[in-house]
């Protein structure tokens, strides 16, 4: 990824975005693992940009709860912890079941087609083992929502499948739990695209306890993983 060299405050700010979206996806790759230190003179120097836009995408990452800030050691890559599951999901349960019931209820034609197509994505990258399929099964969950929800629910519960993301893919590694996950997914959308509100809540309830449960066995109690 290339970034843009420029020097209004403005322009600061979309560098900081850049910045913002680029080490994000390499946390939520792996790229980036927990614990790991993130090397700003490092990361500076590879993209031939300041440390203050990186510095503000770092302050964003934290809020995100993705990294961790450290008096005069700078920042490191949040640990999974059992916990932070915990709350990401019980808050997943409560919000994004209704929230897509919501958006089966509004949505139109060109809804049906876009989460269609999200879905076919998440497909073709689990096909292909591309590192990108969490960011396409996180494409396909907001896709359900869009229609039906207004701006601060669609960003907390982007934000919750951003966090979630880890632990998803953390989840979903072995045993061919992507392809499983894919069918719950279509199961879903079929329920989604016929307005079958009952079988779509619990569909998407039990999506959500299904992935949750299995962290809690795969995860240590007692905070951080070590």
């Amino acid at each position: 990824m290339g970034i843009v060299h420029h020097s209004t405050s403005l322009q600061v700010r979309t560098i900081a975005d850049q910045l913002y979206y680029l080490i994000r996806k390499r946390i939520l790759q792996g790229e980036l693992a927990e614990g790991e230190p993130i090397r700003q003179d490092t990361i500076a120097a590879e993209l031939g940009i300041s440390k203050i836009p990186l510095r503000e995408a770092l302050a964003r990452l934290e809020q995100d709860g993705l990294v961790r800030s450290h008096a005069n050691r700078g920042f490191t890559v949040n640990m999974l912890s059992a916990e932070e599951a915990d709350e990401v999901f019980a808050l997943r349960l409560q919000l994004e079941p209704t929230a897509t019931v919501a958006g089966s209820r509004h949505a139109t034609a060109a809804d049906h087609a876009r989460a269609r197509a999200t879905l076919a994505a998440v497909g073709n990258a689990v096909v292909q083992d591309d590192v990108d399929w969490g960011e396409c099964n996180r494409a396909f969950h907001m896709s359900l929502i869009a229609p039906g929800a207004g701006t601060l629910t669609y960003t907390m519960i982007e934000r919750l499948n951003v966090i979630a993301d880890r632990y998803v893919r953390f989840h979903l590694g072995p045993m061919g739990r992507p392809e499983q996950a894919n069918i719950q997914h279509g199961k879903i959308l079929e329920a989604w695209v016929s307005g079958d509100e009952k079988t779509l809540l619990r569909l998407s309830r039990n999506h959500i306890r299904n992935t949750h449960d299995d962290l809690r066995k795969e995860l240590p109690r007692n905070g951080p993983r070590q």
